[in-house]
């Protein structure tokens, strides 16, 4: 097979894939008792890495951040967590040589997960995630060439936010009647008179025993 027949095979996969988007409408898979209250995200310290387009904080904060909603704000469970994320890497592909050098975009980050009630967070160490754009037929031959630099960080952004629903889910015993029992079981953490660094990815914490909002 010719390597424009490949070519022609991946477009046909992606195209076939990017039909079977996922219902957002539909109810998420179950975790048990979980409803997201904050979700924070922090990009002041992500850098471009290799040849890339640029993007600011503020970009990224704002994308993750309607993309967790969309996807996590959907669960209406009683007990509230917060999610904090930190943008530390990324790399939004340039224009390169179709099909064999076609380069692809690319967003590191790591995840926190903190207990509203028992102000703590719930995962022992944040969790990093690389992710990419995956195949469809717009990446195929480099988004660089076919995506704009804000479409760029829609996907990555709707990506990572589908795979942080998906560790979740891996982690749904987090979520357990008996899992919060062993965690209020815990030494209470020590309470510094102001409270500014709650999640290893975030910048601030809500306040001790607040009742978040859901972002849905």
């Amino acid at each position: 097979m010719s390597i424009f027949s490949r070519a022609a095979l991946v477009l046909t996969i992606g195209a076939l894939s990017a039909c079977a988007a996922e219902n957002l409408s539909a109810p998420p898979t179950p975790i048990g008792d979980f409803r997201l209250g904050f979700d924070t995200v922090v990009a002041d310290q992500s850098q471009p890495v290799g040849p890339s387009r640029k993007a600011t904080p503020d970009e990224w904060e704002a994308a993750f951040k309607q993309e967790i909603g969309k996807r996590i704000g959907r669960y209406d469970g009683s007990r509230i967590y917060h999610i904090g994320v930190g943008v530390t890497a990324y790399a939004l592909a340039v224009p390169g040589v179709p099909i064999l050098l076609s380069p692809k975009s690319v967003v590191v980050f790591s995840v926190d997960v903190w207990d509203d009630a028992l102000q703590r967070t719930v995962n022992a160490e944040p969790k990093e995630f690389t992710v990419f754009e995956g195949i469809s037929g717009a990446t195929v031959i480099g988004s660089g060439l076919t995506k704009s630099r804000e479409q760029q960080i829609a996907t990555l952004s709707e990506n990572a936010a589908r795979k942080i629903g998906e560790w979740l889910v891996e982690n749904k015993a987090w979520f357990t009647p008996e899992a919060v029992a062993a965690r209020a079981a815990l030494p209470p953490l020590p309470k510094p008179a102001t409270v500014t660094t709650p999640l290893p990815a975030t910048k601030a914490l809500p306040p001790a025993g607040s009742s978040a909002a859901p972002t849905n």
